[in-house]
C-alpha cells in the first residue's frame, strides 16, 4: 500500500534546525536532496527528519517531479547515523519523552520512503549508518561510490539495529543480516552490492554527471544501468560460508559457541568474531538477533512499530548511555553493561522489548 500524501505525518519542526543542513532544489525531472553536515558526518537531527518528511511529500504530487534523488556533502559519510549526543544528552537529564519524538518521525519518515510513489536513488559515498541507512536502504535504488561503507554498530552503544533494520537485515542473503546485527563490522562496496544494501555502484567522481543525466525523461533504471560498474568480488565473500553456518542459531550463546567451536581455515576469523561479538552491550545482542529472527516474517509496518516498541524501552535503560558514554563521550572504551553477560539477560527482559505501549507508532 502506498503511504498517501493526505496521511502523511509530518507536522513540522520539533527543534531549529541549522541553516543549511539540507537543501533541496530541483535539477529538470529530478528533486535533489543534499544532506550538509559534512562536520557532523551529516548526521540526521530531528528538524533534518522533518523537513525531508515534508518535501517528499510535496514532490510526491507535484507531477513535475518524477524522481527523487539523495546525496550527501563531503567525501566522509554519506550519514554516519543521527544526531546520537543530542538524545544521550536528553535522556542523561531525564527527559526521556523528548527523545521520543525524533525516532516517532524518524521511522515514520523511513516506512513513507519505503512507500514512495516514485524512484527514491540514494547516492551512497562514504560511511553510511544509523539514521542514513533509514534514508537510504528503503529507497527504490542505492548506488554506492567507491567509499561506500554500511555498518549497523548499534549493539556496541547499547542501541539496538532500527530504522527498518528489523526488515531489511533478514531479507539479505544467507545469515548476513545476523551477522551485521550482532558484529557491527562494516561492508564495502562489492560486499554492499552482493547483500543487496546497494543495487548499483557508481565511481564517486561521476556522481555529478549521473544526477545530471537522472534530471532527463530517461528512465531511472536506464540511467543507472548505463553508469554501473562492476567492483569485483568482496572481501567478506571467502566467509560466507561459513557465516551462513555459524550464525543461524536461534541463541546469540549457540552462535558463539559455533565461532568459538570452529576449527580449520575459518579458525582465525571466527576467534575474532567472536570477540568482537562479546565486547558488545548483552542485552542489545540479544534484542538485535529477536529482531533478525522475528522480521523475516513480519510486514514492514510490523517491524516498525515493533521498532518503536524497543527504542521506547531502550531509552528508560542503562546500556544506550553507558554505551554512549564510552565511545562517544569519554572515548573509554570500557562500557559498563547490565547485565554484564548473555547469562543474566533473561527471556522475559528480552520478550519485554517487544510488548505493546500505550502510544504505538501511527504509521497512516
Amino acid at each position: 500500500m502506498r503511504c498517501g500524501v493526505a496521511s502523511l505525518p509530518f507536522s513540522g519542526y520539533r527543534e531549529r534546525m541549522g541553516e543549511g543542513e539540507i537543501l533541496f532544489e530541483r535539477r529538470g525531472a529530478a528533486g535533489l536532496i543534499t544532506l550538509n553536515r559534512p562536520q557532523a558526518l551529516n548526521a540526521v537531527n530531528h528538524a533534518m527528519v522533518t523537513a525531508l518528511g515534508a518535501r517528499l511529500a510535496d514532490w510526491a504530487s507535484d507531477p513535475v517531479i518524477t524522481r527523487v534523488i539523495i546525496r550527501a556533502a563531503g567525501e566522509r559519510a554519506f550519514s554516519a547515523g543521527g544526531d546520537i549526543r543530542a538524545l544521550y544528552e536528553l535522556g542523561r537529564a531525564g527527559r526521556q519523552t523528548e527523545m521520543l519524538p525524533f525516532w516517532r518521525d524518524e521511522y515514520r519518515l523511513n516506512h513513507f520512503i519505503k512507500h514512495y510513489p516514485k524512484p527514491y536513488v540514494a547516492l551512497i559515498d562514504g560511511i553510511v549508518m544509523g539514521g542514513g541507512v533509514g534514508i537510504s536502504v528503503h529507497g527504490s535504488h542505492r548506488v554506492a561510490g567507491e567509499r561506500f561503507q554500511f555498518a549497523m554498530p548499534e549493539v556496541g552503544i547499547g542501541f539496538f539495529p532500527d530504522v527498518g533494520a528489523t526488515w531489511f537485515l533478514p531479507r539479505l542473503p544467507g545469515q548476513i543480516g545476523a551477522y551485521c546485527a550482532l558484529t557491527g563490522e562494516r561492508l564495502r562496496v562489492a560486499d554492499g552490492l552482493a547483500a543487496g544494501i546497494a543495487t548499483h555502484h557508481v565511481a564517486g567522481v561521476r556522481f555529478p554527471d549521473l544526477i545530471d543525466a537522472l534530471g532527463g525523461t530517461v528512465s531511472v533504471d536506464a540511467v543507472l544501468a548505463a553508469f554501473a560498474d562492476k567492483p569485483g568480488e568482496g572481501a567478506l565473500a571467502p566467509s560466507r560460508p561459513a557465516i551462513d553456518r555459524l550464525f543461524a542459531a536461534e541463541r546469540v550463546e549457540d552462535i558463539l559457541a559455533a565461532l568459538d567451536g570452529n576449527a580449520g581455515p575459518d579458525g582465525e576469523w571466527a576467534n575474532k568474531t567472536a570477540a568482537v561479538i562479546r565486547a558488545k552491550s548483552p542485552m542489545s545482542l540479544k534484542v538485535a538477533l529477536a529482531q533478525v529472527r522475528r522480521g523475516a516474517e513480519w510486514s514492514f509496518s510490523d517491524c516498525m512499530r515493533a521498532e518503536f516498541r524497543i527504542v521506547s524501552r531502550i531509552v528508560y535503560g542503562q546500556d544506550f548511555y553507558e554505551g554512549v558514554r564510552a565511545t562517544i563521550i569519554d572515548k573509554d572504551n570500557a562500557p559498563r553493561w547490565r547485565p554484564a553477560d548473555l547469562a543474566g539477560v533473561t527471556e522475559p527482559a528480552v520478550e519485554q522489548h517487544f510488548a505493546p505501549i500505550d502510544e504505538e507508532l501511527a504509521l497512516s
